[in-house]
């Protein structure tokens, strides 16, 4: 007894280290995507001719970035281990920043586009980044992990608008230059961190287990679809909104691009500060409610934005944006979560990864057509159908739920 105490004492002790220094690491990458989206398009939007309406392509080119870092993860973990994969990962985040800041000097729109690609990459990659935290704890210790991997979120939210706002004009003529320039130190800095990790293997299977279920049976139930349908809406939501802020903000409205990227600064926040709470949101009333409140605050944030387009009209609808984000996606977690056992985890989490970034993408290429063409109001209309939509599933999920345990 005594041996297995001081076993679990050992456990919990390394495991606190990890999580420390992952911590870190997901503060320093997690500021890339605030900073590419508060800059990004408008970026972007300074290279093109009369045509804007690819303003937000490189942006697709991010989150494309982001659905091949979730695959490449993987590979990268199974051959090279999940310490190598995730400094591999941030390597390519600073390259990324490179070439970003060199088409700015070029003015040159692929390049550029490249660029955020393999930033989005990176981001991937730091997706990732949270199931090692859990998989390197005990099992009791697993909530507290996440809740400090999110925790790191907050600091990204602060560090990533900042940075752009401090760094913009450092090589001024050459506009927002200076800022991806900036990443790349803290890319080198996550680096040196992960070299002093020590993660244990993960995804082993025990004799105990049940048989691992085809993917399709898997996929196709009803819990998992509504989980799936739902966190892509409520992240393909907030993605199109957040990305074509911005642009609405600055070209539509003229307001500074200091205000813009404080708007955005004060929506990252929104994401990932209600987490602290969440996990007890969905303890104690469960997990389809908590999404359903998500999608109706995503419902508040288009009639805030609706009703005018003041600066607290933006910010305030960027707000709701990232607190209904956070309901709606996390909830959505964890429903998805709950349909796969442990040792199906990866082939469903990168199919679920695909999609979901896959739609993600598409959803920020759509932005800047949509604000182009038609403006801001035509983007706060697009926020309605999907909402509904996921807020059916859910009611029929939680239907099901509710008829399940009355039998």
């Amino acid at each position: 007894m005594e041996g297995s105490v001081e076993g679990l004492q050992g456990q919990l002790k390394a495991a606190r280290r990890n999580v420390f220094l992952l911590s870190a690491v997901q503060a320093l990458l997690g500021a890339a995507p605030p900073l590419t989206f508060a800059l990004g398009g408008l970026a972007t939007y300074q290279m093109l001719g009369e045509d804007k309406s690819l303003a937000t392509a490189p942006l697709t080119g991010f989150n494309v970035g982001v659905a091949l870092g979730a695959v490449a993860v993987a590979i990268a973990a199974r051959f090279l281990g999940r310490q190598a994969g995730f400094m591999l990962g941030a390597l390519m985040g600073a390259v990324g920043a490179g070439i970003a800041a060199v088409a700015l000097f070029r003015s040159d729109f692929w390049l550029f586009a490249t660029g955020l690609l393999l930033i989005g990459v990176s981001g991937g990659f730091t997706q990732k980044i949270r199931f090692a935290a859990a998989d390197a704890s005990p099992s009791f210790y697993k909530p507290k992990a996440i809740s400090w991997i999110l925790a790191a979120g907050i600091v990204s939210a602060i560090l990533g608008p900042q940075l752009a706002i401090w760094f913009k004009d450092l090589f001024e003529p050459v506009t927002f230059a200076g800022a991806f320039v900036a990443l790349i130190p803290l890319n080198l800095a996550a680096i040196l961190i992960l070299a002093a990790l020590k993660l244990p293997e993960a995804g082993v299977r025990t004799a105990e287990d049940a048989p691992v279920r085809p993917l399709k049976e898997i996929v196709l139930t009803q819990r998992f679809m509504t989980g799936m349908i739902c966190g892509i809406g409520s992240y393909a939501l907030m993605t199109f909104m957040m990305t074509g802020a911005p642009l609405a903000m600055v070209i539509g409205c003229g307001f500074s691009t200091d205000l813009a990227t404080l708007g955005i600064q004060w929506h990252v926040l929104a994401m990932f500060g209600p987490s602290f709470f969440t996990g007890m949101l969905i303890s104690r009333f469960g997990t389809e409610k908590v999404v359903a409140a998500g999608l109706l605050i995503l419902m508040g944030c288009a009639v805030v934005a609706h009703i005018g387009i003041e600066l607290w009209n933006f910010w305030g609808a960027l707000v709701l944006l990232g607190i209904g984000w956070n309901f709606g996606f996390i909830g959505s977690t964890a429903i998805v979560a709950s349909s796969y056992r442990p040792h199906e985890a990866d082939k469903v989490q990168g199919f679920h990864d695909i999609i979901l970034f896959g739609t993600v993408a598409l959803s920020s290429f759509s932005s800047g057509k949509v604000f182009t063409a038609w403006g801001w109001e035509a983007m706060n209309l697009v926020i309605w159908p999907v909402t509904i939509l996921c807020l059916v599933l859910i009611l029929l999920l939680m239907r099901k739920t509710a008829v399940a345990k009355a039998a």
